[in-house]
């Protein structure tokens, strides 16, 4: 086996290799719309690659996908002697370049990285002198223009900043996929992950399709004053089709409508349906340019396509839910069967589809469980949130709960490496249902200290709940294995804030319900998902037990406005890892919201990582204090 310095200095290799290749690529790019684009490369470029078969999209398509194709499989490559490497050597590794992955707010785009900032600003520069240079070019020929067609000049200036507005519009199209191939091994090279990249994908979205809404518009207006209204009905065969691109657009508009984010909570059904049109809006978009000029975006759509068809591929199985854990704040924990062969890092991700609630619905939850600790069980937590949700919840807590629900799942994905130990102290900082990211990591915490022996940093957990109920979900924190409390003794310190009620002697905590589910003689444990690197696993069946776990210490708060603080004791009970264990304390406050500003300066430690998780506004709010704290 080849020492972890050969693999490191491989994949620093590599990744200086993928970027000099698309430094290439965006250079050509970059050179597309000048002269010497057209009066030079262009003829050298057919010339060298003269083909009777391909005709000229081929050299095109050659220079613009593959490069992106051969950076993916380096991508693999890459990824693939990642996890050769020991994450606990990675994670204490001091490296030299964290700074690009350090949060801030930016108006209008809310948190982002170094990284995605960089990448953002750069692609907005690619943007600005795409459409500059695009225009200069045209606007040369608009005397001639003018003259040929009978028409005025300034009409011939709305055609060509109409044209170049769709052309600038391609570009936005070309990058538009990257974000959404789950499975891709080019995001995780650049340490982002598909769940993090959504929203570069809305922002691609946005400024092409305000990009191709311009392009429709300018055309509109040009041949309403030039008396050529009868182009709206022009299908060519040879060159532009007119028809093909006006329902293009149409149905690039329906689905930018229901993007816009209040349609988008309110009505989820309307907005996901609806962007099934980008099927149709990319085939009428292909007959309106032409395959020698839409091949330009092919890589990314061919990527996902493959990643699509992959997904498909493993959303096709049911798989094996053992059993549902039903806590009294409308909150549910799933269990399902895994393969000893899947593992995953902490804060991944699955997307879950039940069809009984609905067939096309995919929906995304984070992994609690950790595949170390539970290596034949893989978890996750769903509160009540959403239409969908409501009918999960009311479909397993029925009276007469079912005897056996069908389920299909996509993933997991997640980050390719995680660098908890290189802090000194972890300070996580949650609302509501966004614990269930920090749940995975206090279990591979556990894992990493129970079993490797290495030390672990010290954890503040901040939790912010609406009600007394949801206090519940502490009880979830630990997993339900047989680890020892003296080699799980995390230095865990939990801060819960209930800040809609205050404290009063008639809260109790209600016994949660466990409900089994038979197995199905087609159901399968979750296996590895299709991706860049493919795994495969034995199917391994687990008995399920019920089970009723009651946090019998947190029932036991005494009810008031003050903090109400727990220390260990042997009175709570728990199936799981006893929760005072492994919690130097547990302090409960009511009626109001973390001081975060206070609690983080109270923090001595000199190297602390930070984590939020939670609604948009909540984060939003956590992260402006941070960056506060952080220049202190």
């Amino acid at each position: 086996m080849a020492s972890p310095v050969i693999i490191t200095a491989v994949r620093t290799a590599i990744l200086l290799l993928a970027l000099l290749v698309f430094l290439g690529y965006i250079m050509m790019w970059i050179m597309m719309p000048t002269d010497t684009y057209y009066n030079h490369w262009l003829l050298h470029i057919l010339a060298d690659t003269n083909s009777t078969f391909f005709g000229i999209q081929g050299p095109i398509m050659l220079d613009f996908t593959f490069p992106i194709l051969f950076i993916a499989v380096l991508g693999c490559i890459y990824l693939h002697m990642g996890k050769r490497k020991s994450s606990i050597t990675e994670s204490k590794r001091d490296t030299k370049l964290r700074f690009l992955k350090r949060p801030m707010i930016v108006k209008g785009l809310g948190i982002i990285t170094v990284t995605e900032l960089a990448l953002f600003t750069m692609f907005i520069a690619l943007c600005v002198w795409y459409f500059s240079d695009y225009l200069r070019h045209w606007f040369k020929q608009v005397p001639v223009l003018s003259t040929t067609r009978g028409e005025k000049e300034w009409e011939s200036k709305v055609e060509r900043v109409g044209l170049v507005a769709g052309v600038a519009g391609n570009l936005c199209l070309t990058f538009l996929f990257y974000p959404v191939s789950r499975g891709s091994s080019i995001l995780p090279m650049l340490g982002l992950t598909s769940e993090g990249s959504i929203k570069h994908h809305i922002w691609l979205g946005n400024i092409g399709m305000a990009l191709f809404t311009v392009h429709g518009l300018l055309y509109f207006v040009y041949w309403g004053f030039t008396n050529r209204l009868s182009e709206l009905l022009k299908w060519d065969d040879h060159y532009v089709s007119n028809v093909a691109g006006e329902i293009s657009l149409l149905c690039g508009l329906a689905l930018w409508v229901t993007t816009y984010p209040t349609i988008r909570r309110k009505m989820f059904e309307l907005f996901l349906y609806t962007h099934y049109l980008y099927i149709l809006f990319i085939i009428f978009f292909i007959l309106h340019t032409g395959i020698g000029f839409a091949c330009i975006m092919l890589p990314a759509l061919y990527l996902f396509v493959i990643d699509r068809y992959l997904r498909f591929l493993q959303s096709r199985a049911k798989v094996r839910l053992l059993s549902a854990l039903v806590l009294q704040c409308q909150t549910v924990e799933l269990n399902f069967s895994k393969t000893r062969g899947l593992s995953y890092n902490p804060t991944s991700t699955i997307f879950i589809n039940v069809p009984s609630i609905s067939k096309l619905q995919w929906h995304p939850f984070t992994i609690t469980s950790n595949s170390n600790l539970e290596p034949e069980t893989l978890s996750v937590i769903i509160k009540c949130e959403g239409s969908w949700t409501r009918k999960l919840y009311d479909v397993i807590s029925s009276p007469s709960p079912i005897d056996h629900l069908q389920v299909s799942v996509e993933g997991p994905y997640g980050p390719a490496t995680t660098n908890f130990l290189r802090h000194d102290m972890l300070v996580m900082i949650s609302g509501g249902s966004g614990i269930t990211p920090f749940i995975s990591i206090i279990r591979e915490l556990i894992f990493i200290r129970s079993t490797l022996k290495c030390k672990t940093p010290k954890i503040k957990l901040i939790s912010v709940f609406k009600n007394f109920s949801n206090l519940s979900m502490l009880d979830l924190i630990l997993p339900a294995s047989s680890y020892s409390s003296n080699s799980s003794n995390l230095d865990l310190q939990i801060e819960a804030y209930v800040t809609r009620e205050k404290g009063n002697s008639k809260g109790k905590f209600e016994p949660s319900r466990t409900i089994c589910f038979k197995p199905n003689a087609s159901d399968e444990p979750i296996s590895p998902a299709l991706g860049p690197i493919v795994g495969s696993g034995l199917l391994v069946a687990r008995f399920c037990g019920t089970r009723s776990r009651v946090p019998k210490k947190l029932s036991n708060f005494k009810h008031t406005e003050e903090s109400t603080t727990i220390k260990s004791s042997e009175d709570i009970e728990l199936e799981s890892l006893p929760l005072e264990s492994v919690t130097k304390s547990i302090n409960v406050h009511y009626g109001h919201r973390p001081n975060l500003k206070r609690i983080l300066m109270e923090i001595k430690e000199s190297n602390v990582g930070t984590l939020v998780s939670g609604p948009k506004r909540y984060e939003g709010g956590c992260c402006s204090h941070m960056l506060k704290w952080a220049g202190r």
